[in-house]
């Protein structure tokens, strides 16, 4: 069997399931997704802890908010692709344009949270041992 495997592999065939491969990518992407979802509910814990006296306290709020949302968005995404067969023609154009509107609200999320990180590095706790 595994001669097969390597002949074929050899001669151009291929035995990657490609729908495996997909909806092993897409529970890795969830579980990332999930765990940036973690740190700014942590973040947001944080923040509300400082109380409003905290100087980018509004603006900081409304990042985290806005970015758990997008996050949620992103995740609903992640399962509809992850659910749906890749290999079946009918699916291939709707899982490329789910697949693009996933990339681009992962790339704002992105965005979003080195904003968070650039207001929340006064007081909330991170870089709180650095001098400069």
């Amino acid at each position: 069997m595994y001669s097969n495997n390597v002949h074929k592999a050899r001669k151009g065939g291929s035995n990657l399931n490609m729908n495996l491969y997909a909806t092993k990518k897409s529970a890795a992407e969830g579980m990332l997704d999930i765990a940036l979802f973690l740190a700014n509910i942590t973040h947001m814990k944080t923040v509300i802890e400082q109380g409003a006296g905290y100087r980018y306290y509004a603006a900081v709020l409304t990042l985290i908010s806005f970015s758990l949302a997008l996050q949620i968005v992103a995740g609903i995404l992640i399962i509809v692709i992850a659910r749906r067969d890749i290999t079946d023609e009918i699916n291939q154009e709707r899982l490329d344009c789910l697949n693009n509107m996933t990339t681009i609200l992962i790339f704002l999320i992105f965005v979003i949270n080195i904003c968070i990180t650039v207001f929340g590095m006064e007081r909330t706790g991170l870089f709180a041992r650095m001098h400069f």
